[in-house]
């Protein structure tokens, strides 16, 4: 099945725009913050007959109950809801965890008995049998098993409704010049209703909820700045991965329920039941992974955007927060907050609200604003001239490195086909074995074609060093910055809520990447080689040989893998479960650290010429092949024919 296309996304939207805007009155507009369709445009967000009952769930839940209420509800069935519990404003959590408990518990043996042909006794029994008037015993045992509670978010929707305002005109335009459909905007009421200062258990953050690993790939994240929690800077990254996502996927159900399960895991889902027919994933796929938050995704999507497209209808009148009104400097030398208050006059609690991002190292003068960072200032601030910030610096400015000898530090070697390490040797001058030892090497199996191997030992540049932290850590720095004013009033939730982010439900966070790869073993003991994977690392993985594996695949001594060829591997001393996880632990550790160092800005289409090869097509946006591959998973670049469309992503490297 495939899933690239073949050109940008170019999509019949531009009649939603043209919606005439709501005129504006003088003291309190009503919310409009999303263009309804226009009749004659088919959106590109189908709603299927299918999932109306689960929309219509949803619904309820964003505009009839608040955070002091909830469903207990079937979890397959969400046209089932057995009751609406209510809590008091002041009552503690564990009480309200035992108070769900206590009538999750009660239905479930209502349906335990009726399940087991007892007629209903009273009229709690009588309602629940009439829910399921159609269902017989064993359903009836099965939905004992399914009852859930949900807790409402009326109160945190309608919040979110206000708070739009403040960065609505800002996503439409980012969305807008990605081509991407306008709806893409109600997506945020779902992930933090439009709550910049959100975070949740899992260590997703800001107004898209991304994760520290997913983020890195379109964000700056370090000790000094989380542009997660920058409405603007992280809208930008959030129009890019769905970009990315309906790209690998082809539909905007997929890509969008991509957005909670990754691109991978929807792959996956459509490759299995051979279908992207998002009613048949939602419904037929199975999958540890794939649970109540990932099957629910498009439909409470789905919801947020018919409410967010006629909020009145739901709300009543309501009023929406002002644009904000700033102006950006990109500085071109790191400065202390100190100094920037100082040159622009402008007050620190101003400074804070400006620019969220900033942790808490900056505010404390540990930690310069770095060179890079496009500071928000107010509108009348005074201006700052390069040379000011240059003048004012709390570090000297960076010095380029000149010298032979640096020069020699960064350079680098880019494996072509065919190529082995002792004619890598040859030609660069440098041992076999030096070679090994200043890549990392510990067998000749252990390079591929595409990879950058060093030449040198590299010296210290001051660039950020790739190094993981933990996302709970990542978070708590994150959120320590943020004035506790800020933060959302009413984190608790109850039982399989979420307890820190407005979401809807628990599950398995925001893609852990954005990687569309499947890195699974086939019921065969085959896998397809990926980028960036060598004999090597697969008998490493697999605690055996690389002479076994080249025996068991007839490979020839020194005969290189190829991308897309599918391998049969040996589980004698690893299994699958091993196998796999080291296998993504190597892809996201090569990740984490290209994205200390890099972040991706766009992507733009290139033709195959003739004598265009993978190597070359890295070259020419300087990437690693794993990243273009990424962009392009069904493209066969052993094949590579001239005219050929190929997504070059484009990436900014340090200091960009």
């Amino acid at each position: 099945m495939k899933y690239l296309l073949p050109l940008p996304m170019l999509l019949c939207c531009a009649a939603a725009w043209a919606a005439e805007p709501a005129a504006e009155t003088a003291a309190e507009p009503p919310v409009a913050l999303l263009p309804a369709a226009a009749p004659s445009v088919k959106s590109p967000f189908s709603r299927p007959p299918e999932l109306e009952p689960d929309v219509q769930f949803w619904i309820r839940v964003y505009c009839e109950i608040s955070t002091n209420e909830g469903f207990i509800h079937d979890q397959h069935d969400l046209s089932v809801v057995y009751e609406t519990v209510h809590f008091t404003a002041a009552e503690p959590q564990k009480e309200r965890e035992a108070q769900v408990e206590a009538v999750r518990q009660r239905y479930q043996l209502i349906l335990w008995h009726l399940g087991n042909g007892s007629p209903p006794q009273d009229a709690d029994e009588r309602r629940v049998r009439a829910l399921w008037a159609k269902a017989d015993a064993a359903r009836l045992l099965q939905a004992s098993d399914d009852v859930r509670f949900q807790l409402g978010q009326s109160d945190r929707f309608r919040a979110g409704l206000y708070r739009a305002g403040a960065w609505e005109t800002h996503i439409a335009e980012t969305l807008a010049n990605l081509g991407l459909p306008p709806e893409l905007a109600a997506l945020p009421h779902v992930e933090s209703s439009f709550d910049p200062a959100a975070g949740s258990k899992v260590g997703a953050a800001g107004l898209w909820q991304f994760m520290r690993s997913t983020g890195r790939r379109f964000l700056r994240i370090d000790r000094a700045v989380d542009e997660r929690l920058d409405p603007f800077r992280s809208t930008e990254a959030a129009a890019q991965l769905l970009a990315f996502n309906y790209r690998v996927l082809g539909t905007w159900p997929l890509a969008i329920t991509a957005y909670n399960h990754g691109a991978e895991g929807m792959r996956r889902a459509c490759e299995q039941l051979n279908t992207n027919d998002i009613v048949a994933i939602v419904r037929n796929y199975h999958s540890p992974t794939f649970g109540f938050a990932s099957r629910n995704f498009y439909a409470s999507f789905l919801a947020a955007l018919a409410i967010a497209q006629a909020p009145e209808k739901y709300f009543g009148a309501l009023q929406r927060s002002a644009e904000n009104q700033f102006q950006e400097l990109r500085l071109t030398a790191p400065v202390t907050v100190g100094t920037l208050r100082r040159l622009a006059g402008v007050p620190e609690d101003q400074l804070r609200s400006l620019n969220p991002a900033l942790l808490s190292p900056v505010w404390s003068g540990r930690q310069p604003v770095p060179r890079g960072y496009r500071v928000r200032l107010p509108s009348d601030a005074r201006a700052i001239s390069s040379e000011q910030l240059m003048t004012a610096s709390a570090a000297p400015p960076p010095i380029q490195a000149t010298t032979a000898h640096a020069a020699a530090a960064t350079a680098g070697y880019i494996v072509h086909r065919g190529d082995t390490l002792s004619l890598i040797a040859a030609r660069t001058g440098i041992k076999a074995g030096e070679l090994m030892r200043l890549n990392g090497l510990r067998d000749t199996d252990f390079i591929y074609e595409g990879q950058q191997l060093q030449l040198a030992a590299v010296r210290e540049t001051g660039a950020a060093a790739p190094v993981q932290l933990a996302e709970q850590e990542s978070i708590e720095d994150a959120l320590a910055a943020v004035p506790s004013s800020q933060l959302t009033a009413d984190l608790a939730a109850v039982g399989q809520a979420v307890t820190l982010s407005p979401q809807l439900a628990p599950g398995p966070p925001a893609a852990v990447t954005a990687d569309a790869t499947d890195y699974s073993v086939a019921a065969d003991d085959s896998i397809q080689v990926a980028a960036a994977e060598t004999l090597g690392h697969y008998a490493d993985w697999l605690e055996i040989s690389a002479a076994r594996l080249r025996t068991l695949n007839g490979l020839k001594s020194r005969t290189p893998l190829v991308l897309g060829r599918h391998l049969k591997l040996d589980f004698s001393r690893a299994s699958h479960e091993q196998f796999e996880q080291r296998r993504r632990s190597y892809h996201q550790q090569l990740e984490a650290t290209y994205f200390a160092n890099h972040r991706i800005t766009g992507t733009q289409i290139y033709i195959a010429r003739s004598g265009d090869s993978l190597w070359s097509v890295t070259q020419r946006g300087q990437l690693p092949v794993w990243l273009l591959r990424q962009y392009n998973p069904d493209l066969n670049f052993a094949d590579l024919r001239p005219s050929t469309q190929i997504v070059l992503p484009q990436v900014e490297g340090p200091g960009g």
